[in-house]
């Protein structure tokens, strides 16, 4: 059996572990929004604004929202999340000239790919919901 470091049962072989974050509320929406603006950015710049790429991008943002933000404000990871979606799409909207041509662009891009939307914000609901009952199932009994 390998030696584990510092002797406590559970620690990494390799090393120390992955710090884990714990953002608020805000933090988490902040940092969501901004992934995906420069997700967004990247896809315009590498893929020609592929909403395929996007979506598939958005989906371990939007896990890693709700894995990342604090037990108290998990609520908040679904919530962040469609948010973070609308932010970022901007830059591949592709809409035309002036604000509201490209207001349209971003409703569009909105509407027309509403499926990774809903994947992930399910996805950010799901691992809070378990997050949450994992939570709950360490609390300590109360004697009635």
């Amino acid at each position: 059996m390998p030696a584990q470091s510092g002797g406590r049962p559970g620690a990494p072989v390799l090393g120390r572990r992955l710090p884990r974050p714990k953002l608020t509320g805000l933090g988490g929406g902040l940092f969501g929004c901004v992934t995906m603006l420069l997700v967004g950015g990247i896809v315009w710049l590498l893929f020609g604004s592929s909403l395929f790429v996007y979506g598939l991008l958005f989906l371990p943002v939007a896990a890693a929202t709700a894995l990342w933000v604090r037990p108290a404000d998990l609520i908040t990871a679904p919530v962040s999340a469609p948010l973070a979606f609308a932010a970022g799409v901007w830059p591949i909207a592709g809409g035309s000239g002036g604000f509201g041509g490209q207001l349209m662009g971003v409703v569009s891009a909105l509407s027309l790919h509403a499926g990774w939307l809903y994947a992930g914000t399910l996805v950010a609901a799901l691992i809070a919901l378990v997050r949450k009952a994992a939570l709950i199932g360490k609390r300590p009994k109360a004697k009635a």
